[in-house]
């Protein structure tokens, strides 16, 4: 779901312009990116609880080429949901599953042996 989903149905069934839903779901993202940069931390009761960590750096593997790299640091945004979110989310058929490809496209170290033997077995996902 896009933002411009979730203003369209917000506007919908509160029978709001789109115009006035859009400025009231930007300014709350708006003032939840701020909370964070603050603060580290904002808490939102019955949905979850964002926070700012550090990655600690790491070594990787380019899975195209095959090269080593060295990924510093860098800060985070995690999310873990409330319980009734969790417990909603738990309940879903027909997701789908996590590969070991992290947002930087590199593979952890850590995962490069199962990578490899998945990869020597034809087992990839093409």
């Amino acid at each position: 779901m896009t933002k411009k989903e979730i203003v369209k149905d917000i506007a919908d069934k509160l029978d709001l312009t789109q115009l006035k839903t859009k400025e009231i779901v930007q300014k709350t993202f708006d003032a939840i990116v701020e909370t964070l940069v603050e603060t580290g931390r904002i808490e939102l009761r019955n949905f979850g609880v964002f926070e700012v960590k550090q990655r600690a750096a790491r070594k990787a593997r380019n899975p195209r080429t095959g090269e080593r790299v060295d990924v510093p640091p860098k800060n985070v945004v995690t999310f873990k949901p409330g319980k009734k979110m969790e417990e909603r989310v738990r309940q879903m058929t027909n997701v789908p599953l996590l590969t070991s490809e992290d947002e930087d496209g590199l593979e952890d170290e850590e995962n490069e042996d199962l990578v490899e033997t998945v990869s020597s077995k034809g087992g990839g996902a093409d």
